[in-house]
């Protein structure tokens, strides 16, 4: 049975749980609900969840650990004459489940019954053209042992989706019989609602929580075993990047980081200013008419992709800025640059500035504007003294998001300034930034263990933190000017 189908079988299950469960205590209270401690509806409910809730979690318990169990014992089989020289176990894995999807595709395609594939070996040469059809090529080097594992892999997983149905539809039907089981007319039915609802509330809470941790662990774990691979003191002293895949690495942070600071520093320059402006101009000056217009407009730049921002970059802000600034000055003869990326992200970030900055003065009481406006400030002056230090809070949060969204990206920088690793003031000169450079570590083939490789999580990390000093920072400064205004 699909996964799809499993999950509408359980959901059905638990629908006809909540109507039978709902005229059971109807049923059961002589079809007065007064004498029940519950609404009927209650008590449907915990049929509902009964049969629904333990089905799905077992489900998705399934579904984390089955295919880890297969994995581990699948792989167990392989020997080390099955590996070949310069490739990995995990290759070699990847391959046994390539060969068992292509056994699913040519059962499924009619091409092949489940006696014939039993009786397979690797040595036949019409099965290797079967497979090539099925879209999994097959080489002469694919030792036989792992195209057995293969059938074993397949073996194991059909199993293992044969038991996840029986225990799930067990599970459900346990849970139907149980809930039913338990209603009485003084059964408190809504407490096992409610206390079902604030668990759910409490989960989902945690998700964010959970994620975070989840996030932080995965990147120390993996910067540690960098730093065992890559003295720390030459990460973030160096002032050198120059991987090297074949030995001979200078990994050094500070150009990328500096390359960061840069583009995002220009992009802030260009947005923060335009973004606050257009934010006053739409809350205090615009008419309705002009506002319901422009605000649409101008939030469209959010939503268009960052892959075409880098177009834009590349084949209209870059070449300008060359032939009427660079050259001209002499800075530079290349269109790919710290400005063009700057310029062009700045654009990006208006929308995120200007949209959450103008929610935030219109959300500032208007007895604050006419007690203004009663001691007889003129309106530049009531948005000067009285508006903007209400709304600085939300302003800083806005530029904080802004500045935010510009660390963490990459299109635009590829393709607006380049991919050069240095540190220079010059900013109609190609550098790049430390997302860039964890897109290019980790694409390619490339052995993960390797030092080139792990520096990515280092530089992940590295700007967590450095994203985080930011928010720590911006917290500091409202509460400062926060405090001086009350």
């Amino acid at each position: 049975m699909s996964l799809g189908l499993l999950i509408l079988v359980v959901i059905a299950l638990a629908g006809a749980g909540f109507v039978i469960g709902r005229q059971r205590a109807l049923a059961q209270a002589g079809g007065d609900p007064r004498i029940l401690h519950s609404l009927p509806g209650y008590y449907g409910q915990s049929v509902f969840l009964f049969a629904a809730v333990p089905a799905l979690l077992l489900l998705l318990g399934w579904l984390l650990i089955q295919p880890l169990a297969i994995e581990s014992r699948v792989s167990a089989m392989l020997t080390p004459a099955d590996i070949p020289e310069g490739s990995s176990s995990a290759l070699v894995m990847s391959d046994v489940r390539r060969i068992a999807d292509g056994f699913d595709a040519m059962i499924a395609q009619g091409r092949m019954t489940e006696d014939a594939l039993r009786a397979m070996d690797a040595n036949t040469v019409d099965v290797r053209a079967q497979l090539a059809e099925a879209g999994i090529a097959l080489g002469s080097d694919v030792a036989p042992n792992v195209f057995e594992t293969a059938k074993s892999y397949r073996n194991l997983a059909h199993t293992g989706r044969l038991a996840l149905t029986v225990a799930v539809i067990v599970t459900a039907l346990a849970g139907f019989a149980f809930a039913l089981s338990r209603i009485q007319p003084d059964y408190r039915a809504r407490n096992v609602s409610e206390r079902f609802v604030r668990t759910l509330l409490i989960g989902a809470s945690m998700v964010a929580i959970l994620t975070t941790v989840g996030i932080i662990l995965s990147l120390v774990f993996e910067t540690v075993h960098f730093f065992r691979l890559y003295p720390a003191k030459e990460f973030f002293l160096s002032l050198t990047w120059n991987p090297q895949f074949r030995g001979g690495s200078d990994l050094g942070i500070w150009p990328l980081l500096w390359g960061t600071l840069y583009v995002s520093f220009i992009a802030l320059l260009v947005s923060v200013p335009v973004g606050i402006f257009a934010a006053i101009y739409l809350a205090e000056y615009a008419s309705k008419k002009t506002r319901a217009v422009a605000k649409p407009l101008l939030e469209i730049l959010a939503g268009i992709p960052t892959i075409v921002y880098g177009l834009f970059a590349l084949i209209t802000v870059g070449p300008m800025l060359r032939d009427y600034f660079a050259q001209p000055l002499g800075l530079g003869a290349s269109s790919s640059s710290v400005m063009t990326a700057g310029l062009v992200m700045g654009i990006m970030l208006i929308p995120f500035v200007s949209s959450l900055s103008d929610d935030i003065i219109n959300a500032v009481p208007q007895a604050m504007r006419d007690g203004s406006f009663g001691l007889g400030a003129t309106h530049s002056e009531t948005v000067k003294q009285v508006i903007l230090p209400a709304a600085l809070p939300g302003i800083v949060g806005a530029i904080l998001l802004a500045a935010s969204r510009a660390i963490g990206e990459t299109m635009i920088v590829v393709l607006g300034a380049g991919a050069a690793a240095k540190m220079s003031l010059n900013p109609f000169e190609a550098m790049t930034t430390v997302t860039v450079k964890i897109v290019s570590q980790l694409t390619g083939d490339t052995e993960f263990a390797s030092p080139e490789t792990l520096v990515a999580f280092a530089l992940g990390l590295t700007l967590f933190v450095f994203t985080l000093g930011l928010n720590v920072l911006a917290l500091y400064i409202v509460r400062k000017y926060r405090e001086q205004y009350e």
